[in-house]
């Protein structure tokens, strides 16, 4: 049986900037291929497959030395049977986190689901079952009623973040603030390694 293997775009040590885990010591490995195509994405060179160098399980787990928890990304991560790549991970004592759109069903057995959903393709229901947090980009004011949408779908123990979408952080960061004021169940995201100019 073949060896599987798994496109890498890129792949560093850095400080999760996002959601639940912010602050925290990660190794992010960000594969490549995505079928979403959010027009806010802010690595779109991720969509193209192609952009992407294969790995083995293996050679990907050594790469990740004193950080205890690695971040699976994209692109769209769960494009592919993670199996291995976790299981590799896992064997290493590395607490595995990922984040995803909850297009696609997650083969492999994370321990953190971030399920980030998207308005271009619609989430499947393990997305709701399985996730952690629920982090909700808001771009625009309509999108408040889209993350309500989905925390009322949401098990009852996952986390509920909005995350003022980067380039209109100016005008959303004070509409999230009072949203959360006034809705107390949610907590604000900030991409704070972008605030640190860290990858």
């Amino acid at each position: 049986m073949p060896v599987p293997t798994y496109p890498i775009l890129e792949h560093f040590s850095t400080l999760q900037g996002e959601g639940m885990h912010t602050g925290k010591s990660a190794y992010f490995i960000r594969l490549s291929g995505c079928d979403v195509g959010c027009v806010w994405c802010d690595v779109k060179e991720s969509w193209d497959v192609s952009n992407g160098k294969a790995y083995d399980s293996e050679e990907i787990a050594s790469w990740v030395k004193q950080e205890s928890m690695v971040v699976l990304t994209g692109g769209e991560p769960a494009m592919y049977d993670l199996t291995s790549l976790v299981k590799a991970l896992k064997s290493r004592n590395k607490f595995v986190a990922i984040e995803t759109s909850g297009c696609y069903p997650l083969q492999g057995d994370v321990d953190w689901y971030t399920f980030s959903p998207k308005k271009f393709k619609a989430p499947c229901q393990e997305a709701y079952d399985r996730a952690h947090e629920l982090k909700v980009i808001i771009y625009h004011p309509s999108d408040f009623e889209f993350a309500e949408y989905h925390a009322s779908k949401v098990n009852g123990s996952c986390q509920l973040f909005l995350q003022p979408e980067w380039s209109k952080r100016a005008e959303r960061q004070d509409d999230i603030i009072a949203y959360i004021k006034k809705n107390p169940a949610w907590r604000l995201s900030l991409q704070t390694h972008k605030y640190l100019n860290i990858p």
